[in-house]
């Protein structure tokens, strides 16, 4: 954004005194770093920072506006003479919700004139260059000094009534640079009975321009979404002084004063004769209030800040604001377009009230640190395990071009899904189906390079096309390439296999089948969804088992078995047998100690075998002990074992 010196100082008389370091140190500390200052035309020109949200600062009078707030200054109002409306001479129809409000007017233009010399020169200033039609040289004037766009048609080529309305599919405009564009639904066009004449807020149309044979014109001050503007400019790649502001918001309420000023700068400077002025639609209502609450302020600011305090500093940006007992209720002008919610209003309150006022320490923690998830310490202990093995952990971007993608996803995952509508470019238009795309191109680099052995992984998401949009996973992926060995005369050379990696993957802990792919050049790599791995077991804070306060009760079971007698067949007989007698209070079953001797009768052997009981809530009593033993006792007969005399 450029800014003027002298139209600054014009706009606000408070800071001639100010030298330019001041001044830039000033812009700098309201959140608007100067990048350079220098000379045009005598004139000194600050080229000036401005963050996407702050569409009220792009003009001469809007950086005014703020740096008037810091200091406390209020402007003057603009000076201009209000149009008397009257019926239109050419109808209006607003057709689309994005535009709210259109002003306009029709004059005739009269002698031969040319744009005044300090208009050239403030345009000169501005990095614009005077086309010496008062029609363009006064809208384009009227952009840098207020920020709100114009723009002039030629009335005389107009068919009809005029109509703000959305676009149709295959309509055509040439526009201004003389490029023809193809129209969609989602533009919202100014056109005629006829077709459209002007892409809304981005461009005018080619086919009613202002030239300088044109005897009368219509003007347009209007109001456009932002979001639909910034859509067109984005789809078209049409960015334009206009779209710049329009985009990102400029104030509704100017729609009838910046008519009125061309207008009469048209009057003034080419003996322009008004014909007719008229407004279609009504400006926006003003914006509910928004709450900032104390306790809000605080915790953004790190110390107490008074509601006094902070609503004198709103109200020095223009708003209107109502102080309650631990809350103010703030409605903001109608050039802010940026103040929504209450956290707005407290970076407000501390921009102007300034930074270097915040405290350096650090405002107290609240509560215990959340212990980290599960999946990140999933993945952090597969990287450790890899790295520890050799493996070198990377970080690859997330899109890939079309012709890659179409060698690694499958059918069942077209790109439609995932490509992007703005992308980078071409070679970075696609969200990824897999990470071996980028591991691969990554690891034949290195190749290149005269790697001998590239071994690489990553962690990352991963992306499958659905009705919904792209859906998201996170996957590992692993490739090995080049060859092993051949250090010393003990250890031949050897390209790498695929039980090498195989080995690899098991390591980590990956059961059942796994799908290796040779990547060409004796390179491999492998995918893995993370959910196959084993989770996450550690923990900090070992899980708590609950346990008895109540006695343990231990019984034994002689048991005479046949020599060739399964043991886990008995055991899970009896314990099942357990389980259904004693419910919770079954512990555990084994056998302590196995018996053979030849005073045993021929063919058997004697096990000794220990139930463990205890309760959970209760001290166990004889007469239920023994009727679970006896009930271990049956499930044992059943198998052919009997009670050791």
């Amino acid at each position: 954004m450029l800014i003027e010196r002298r139209a600054l100082n014009a706009e606000l008389p408070a800071i001639n005194e100010m030298s330019n370091l001041e001044l830039c140190e000033l812009l700098a500390s309201l959140g608007f770093p100067v990048d350079g200052v220098e000379t045009k035309d005598d004139q000194t020109v600050l080229e000036v920072d401005v963050t996407a949200n702050r569409g009220d600062t792009l003009s001469q009078r809007g950086m005014a506006r703020d740096i008037g707030a810091k200091c406390n200054a209020m402007l003057s109002a603009i000076p201009h003479r209000t149009l008397r409306e009257g019926a239109p001479l050419f109808p209006v129809r607003l057709e689309a919700d994005a535009c709210p409000v259109y002003s306009t007017a029709i004059l005739e233009l009269g002698m031969v004139a040319s744009t005044p010399a300090d208009v050239v020169c403030f345009l000169s200033s501005m990095g614009s260059t005077a086309k010496q039609m008062p029609a363009v040289d006064a809208s384009n004037e009227l952009l840098h000094r207020y920020g709100h766009p114009t723009h002039a048609f030629d009335a005389d080529t107009l068919k009809g009534a005029l109509v703000v309305r959305w676009g149709r599919a295959g309509e055509t405009l040439r526009t201004l640079d003389g490029v023809e564009r193809t129209l969609t639904a989602e533009d919202l066009v100014i056109a005629d009975e006829a077709a459209a004449i002007a892409l809304a807020g981005v461009m005018g149309g080619d086919s009613t321009k202002v030239t300088a044979g044109t005897k009368r014109v219509l003007l347009e001050s209007a109001w456009f979404d932002p979001r639909v503007v910034r859509r067109m400019s984005h789809r078209h790649g049409l960015h334009s002084d206009a779209s710049y502001r329009f985009g990102r918001g400029v104030d509704p309420v100017m729609a009838q004063v910046a008519r009125d000023l061309l207008a009469a700068r048209l009057e003034d400077w080419a003996g322009a004769k008004l014909l007719g002025a008229w407004t279609a639609g009504q400006v926006p209502a003003a914006r509910p209030a928004i709450t900032l609450r104390k306790q809000t302020l605080a915790r953004i600011a790190g110390t107490v800040i008074e509601l006094t305090e902070a609503a004198a500093l709103l109200r020095q940006l223009g708003c209107a604001v109502v102080i309650h007992d631990q809350y103010l209720e703030s409605v903001s002008p109608s050039w802010r377009q940026d103040l929504t919610i209450e956290e707005d209003l407290a970076e407000e309150v501390l921009r102007l009230r300034g930074f270097d006022r915040i405290d350096s320490v650090l405002p107290p923690l609240e509560g215990a640190p959340l212990p980290l998830a599960s999946s990140y310490l999933q993945a952090r202990n597969v990287a450790r395990r890899l790295a520890h093995v050799g493996f070198c952990q990377t970080v690859t971007l997330g899109f890939i071009s079309p012709d890659v993608d179409a060698d690694f996803a499958g059918a069942d995952n077209p790109p439609e899904g995932r490509t992007l509508g703005n992308p980078l470019g071409q070679e970075f238009s696609v969200m990824r189906p897999t990470l071996l795309a980028s591991l691969k191109t990554t690891a034949e680099l290195n190749l290149r390079q005269g790697a001998k052995e590239v071994k690489l992984f990553e962690v990352g998401p991963i992306y499958r096309s659905t009705a919904e949009g792209p859906s998201e996973s996170l996957a590992l992926a692993v490739v090995w390439a080049g060859s092993l060995g051949g250090e010393d005369y003990l250890t031949r050379l050897r390209p790498v296999q695929a039980a090498d990696l195989l080995g690899i993957i098991r390591d980590l802990g990956v059961k059942g089948a796994i799908a290796l792919q040779e990547l060409g050049e004796g390179m491999l790599g492998v995918e893995i969804s993370l959910s196959a791995l084993p989770e996450h077991e550690d923990r900090i804070i070992p899980k708590f088992i609950p346990f008895s306060r109540f006695p343990t009760v231990e019984r034994d079971l002689s048991l005479l078995v046949d020599l060739a007698q399964p043991y886990v067949d008995l055991e899970v007989a009896m314990a099942k047998a357990l389980r259904r007698a004693a419910g919770g209070c079954f512990q555990s079953l084994g056998c302590v100690d196995v018996f053979r001797h030849k005073s045993l009768p021929t063919g058997r052997q004697a096990w000794l075998m220990r139930l463990r009981f205890q309760g959970d809530d209760r001290t166990l009593t004889s007469d239920e002990v023994d009727g679970w033993v006896n009930a271990a006792l049956e499930a044992g007969q059943g198998l052919g074992a009997e009670l050791r005399g």
